[in-house]
């Protein structure tokens, strides 16, 4: 491997999950060096405005990273990851907006739109929570391939108890000044 040089494992790596990078990041990633690698030899070193957006690239990745982990570490106390929490709170807003007493589900499509996971990654995530009694899927009657996830009694309360943590956790890390990003 030539010094410098990304391969997908290193970055996979480095995530603090497996499911916080997935395919097509991995490969925008890579797409996205090689660009620039060609770039620079053909037109010798990048001009300042390629570094700076380089580095602004960088930056907002560390800042994912370490949030991520922060997450992590945080809701492991409540038997939970980062991906975990999100696909919880994805379904415990659509609860929020529903008439009373509805029971308020996503097709896992819907779901990994709004989690960025893979639909393997997501299926395997909502098994584990359906598992653990905190989801529960069922068919979708729009479309009988298509499988909707709703919250359970406990994941809701799980969800409520786990959320100002979540919420903490963001704010402790989003509200840093920029100088401390690095």
């Amino acid at each position: 491997m030539v010094s410098g040089e990304v391969m997908p494992q290193t970055v996979h790596a480095y995530a603090s999950n497996a499911n916080a990078f997935n395919s097509a990041a991995i490969i925008s990633i890579l797409c996205y060096g090689a660009a620039m690698a060609a770039k620079k030899a053909g037109a010798g070193q990048p001009d300042e405005a390629d570094q700076a957006l380089v580095e602004q690239w960088r930056d907002m990745l560390a800042l994912h990273a370490r949030t991520h982990c922060e997450l992590d570490r945080a809701l492991q106390r409540h038997g939970l990851c980062a991906s975990d929490f999100e696909v919880l709170d994805v379904l415990a807003a659509t609860a929020v907006t529903a008439a009373p007493g509805a029971v308020c589900s996503y097709r896992v499509q819907e779901i990994a739109e709004r989690v960025h996971l893979s639909q393997s990654a997501l299926s395997r995530l909502i098994a584990r929570l359906e598992k653990d009694e905190l989801v529960e899927r069922g068919m979708c009657p729009e479309d009988r391939r298509g499988v909707r996830v709703a919250l359970t009694g406990k994941g809701r309360a799980l969800h409520g108890d786990v959320l100002p943590v979540q919420r903490a956790v963001l704010t402790r890390m989003l509200a840093r000044p920029e100088t401390d990003v690095r």
